[in-house]
This record gives structure tokens, sequence and C-alpha cells, in this order.
């Protein structure tokens, strides 16, 4: 038997409660600029700090040694489903997470704003990472392009500079086997999209259309003169958590990529306030409805993305300030961690392993007595894959029945 088909045969259904919370791109590397110190290590922690003295604590691998993921392969290895084996693109999250409908044959993409030059190279790809507000008026403008060679075009604007495009067609044979055109660093121009199949080809045209012709839709909006597509994908099959581990689950996530993949897993999507607080909020608000919360926070992964060692102090202080509100209305399990690393010397995910605690009466103590990438390192947990994650949490909630005679 492998691990998968164990789990299954174990598996109970209990009332205990379990609440992960996940510090988006939260493992970093030593900064010299401060004091050779990550942020977590940088930042005041007393409320995480006492809280890892009373848990056991390790390092996570979200996917492979050496492996940098995407927020996608970061989240799904978290729920305990093999990232190495599940593929979800990125524009089925970000369109399930908005709550658009996607038909059999549809395809999705995740797109951004971006400034081009005068030179057609993109100069920022997130466009200065406009708001939401502005980015609703853009989608409007690219409205006009309704129809490409049969293919109808759906537009949908989500958070910041994001959006989502739908194509969908009823004649022709669409596939998702396109790359992105989104060069991935500054300098470059938006790339071509090609085709893997006859299916996907097709639809790579298409793409490309509509690119040039919404480049002139977008010409005089300087800075938001480009886009930039991402994750072309269709919508996957997948066990619930319900029906995976006897989970009736929730979700506390305000981007839609977060909200999408918590979806798809059959998670009831709550309110995300913007504040810390809030999200803390509505967890007390839902705990007796529920047995399992993903609680997501964003802030650290953009502040990472962005090299901006400050805004991730800051957010890891808040989230730490806040943890009291949680506290006082405690799960029978609690963990900390990431879905990847966003150091910000890097100003990107990497493949740097996340910390992680892991908090309840039957957890054990280690004689690690602070939450960071350093002190994770000698925890009883060692160094595991993610997958294993959701396994832990379950025992921990006494989920779990004994394994053989």
């Amino acid at each position: 038997m492998n691990h998968e088909e164990i789990l299954q045969s174990v598996i109970k259904c209990n009332n205990s409660k379990i609440v992960l919370i996940v510090m988006d791109g939260i493992g970093d590397i030593r900064n010299r600029d401060y004091h050779y110190k990550t942020p977590l290590e940088y930042a005041k922690t007393p409320n995480l700090d006492k809280l890892a003295s009373e848990s056991v604590v390790g390092r996570m691998i979200p996917v492979s040694l050496g492996i940098t993921p995407g927020s996608g392969p970061g989240h799904v290895g978290l729920f305990g489903y093999d990232p190495m084996d599940i593929t979800i693109g990125r524009g089925v999250l970000e369109a399930v997470g908005l709550d658009l409908k996607l038909q059999d044959g549809d395809v999705a993409a995740r797109c951004n704003f971006a400034t081009m030059d005068d030179n057609g190279l993109i100069v920022d790809r997130r466009a200065g990472r406009i708001p939401t507000e502005k980015t609703i008026e853009l989608c409007d403008v690219l409205r006009s392009i309704k129809e490409i060679d049969g293919v109808e075009i759906i537009i949908e604007p989500g958070e910041g500079h994001r959006f989502v495009t739908i194509f969908r067609s009823k004649d022709q044979k669409i596939d998702s086997l396109i790359n992105d055109t989104d060069p991935q660093i500054e300098g470059k121009p938006s790339l071509e999209a090609k085709g893997q199949n006859d299916a996907s080809k097709f639809l790579a045209s298409v793409v490309n259309k509509f690119i040039a012709q919404g480049f002139k839709l977008l010409s005089n909006h300087s800075p938001t003169n480009a886009f930039l597509t991402r994750g072309f994908s269709k919508k996957p099959t997948l066990p619930s958590m319900r029906e995976k581990y006897c989970l009736e689950s929730a979700a506390i996530a305000a981007y839609p990529m977060y909200r999408g993949i918590a979806s798809l897993l059959g998670m009831k999507l709550l309110k995300a306030p913007k504040s810390i607080d809030g999200l803390f909020e509505t967890y007390i608000e839902n705990k007796q409805k529920y047995d399992f919360f993903f609680i997501h926070v964003k802030g650290t992964d953009q502040a990472g993305e962005d090299g901006d060692f400050e805004s991730k102090v800051n957010c890891i202080e808040k989230v730490d300030k806040a943890l009291p509100i949680l506290l006082k209305h405690r799960p029978d399990v609690i963990a900390v961690t990431g879905d990847h690393s966003s150091p910000c010397p890097m100003r990107s995910h990497s493949f740097h392993p996340v910390p992680v605690l892991v908090n309840s009466e039957f957890s054990g103590r280690d004689d690690v007595v602070c939450f960071n990438e350093n002190a994770c390192n000698v925890g009883g947990l060692g160094f595991f894959e993610s997958k294993y994650l959701m396994t832990l949490l379950l025992a921990n909630g006494k989920r779990l029945n004994k394994f053989g005679a």
C-alpha cells in the first residue's frame, strides 16, 4: 500500500477543529542589508514565538528539492494532493475564484496588465500594481473584442492588475497546451503564444490576435498599455476535502486564485476582509459550522516579490499582533506555514523550504522557542514534503485510526 491508500484506510470523522494559516511566500533567506536576518527573524513576533514554544516545528519542501513551485502546486501540496501528480492551471484557479462558471472545453488564462515601451519591451510586468478599480475600467475597454475566428472571448477583472480571459468555442476544438506570453522579466518583449497540438495551435493563433487587438485598444492608456497571459488551462476533476478527509472545509482568502483552489477542492468560500484581524474574526464567526479552515495571508508574498523587506516584516508583525484573536477561540489543531518561499533578494518564488509549526494537545514540543527559518531547521518535524502536512493535522486532530493490527 502507498501513503494515500493507507491514509484512506484509517480516516475517521469527529468534531475536532483544524486551522491552517498560510502566510503566502513566508520563507526567505538572510539579507545582508538587514543584519543578515530574514524578515521572520527581523520581525517582532512575540505571539508566534510563544506558539512555536508550545508546538513542534520544522521545514516543508513544497514540491521537491530545488524545485520552485507556483502558487497552484504550493497550495495543492498543503492540502495533501501530490503537486507532482496534479496540475491545476493558474487560469482556471483565477476563473473559479471569481465564481465564473467554466463549461466543458473552456480554456482560461490569467492575465496581468503591464507597461510596454516604444520598442515593444515590457518594462513593468504588473503596470505598477494598479488598483482593482483601474483594472475594471480597462477590462471594459478590452470587452469590445467579443469573438475571434469563432472563439468567444470572455473577460473578467480580478484583484489589482490581474484579470481572467476565458476562451470558448462551440465548433472548433480548442486546448490549453500553450506557453505563457509573460517573459517573466522586464526588458523583454511579450512572447508569442505557441500550441503543442493542433487544438492548442489553433487557440494560440486566436490568443496572438487577441493580444495584438488588445494592445491597439490600450495604446493610449499608459502605463497600462499591454497585458501578459499566463496559465492556460482547463478545469480538472478532483476529490473534495470532504471525500478525501471527511472534513467540512472553509476558505478565508481574498484573492481569486486562492479562492479558486479552495473552490475546486470543495471548500466553502467565506468572506475575507482586507485586515488580518478580519480574517481571524471570520473564523470565529464560522467556527461551529466547519471542521477545517484555510486562512490565507497574501501580503508576505507580494512584499517578497517586490523585494520589499520592510513591508514583509510589517505584514508578519500584523499577523502576530492579530493572532490572539484566533487563540482566544483556539481550535484543536493550528498550523502556521507558507505555500512557498518568496525571498526579498530574489524578488520571486524560490526553491527554499518553508517554516512550519503544528500545535495541538497531542503535538508535543521541541526545544524551539521562536518561529523563523533557522529555528525551524532543528525542530522535531524535521524536513518533509508538504503533501504530508494534512496527514499530520488529521493525526493531531485524532481523525486517524490505527493502521494494522
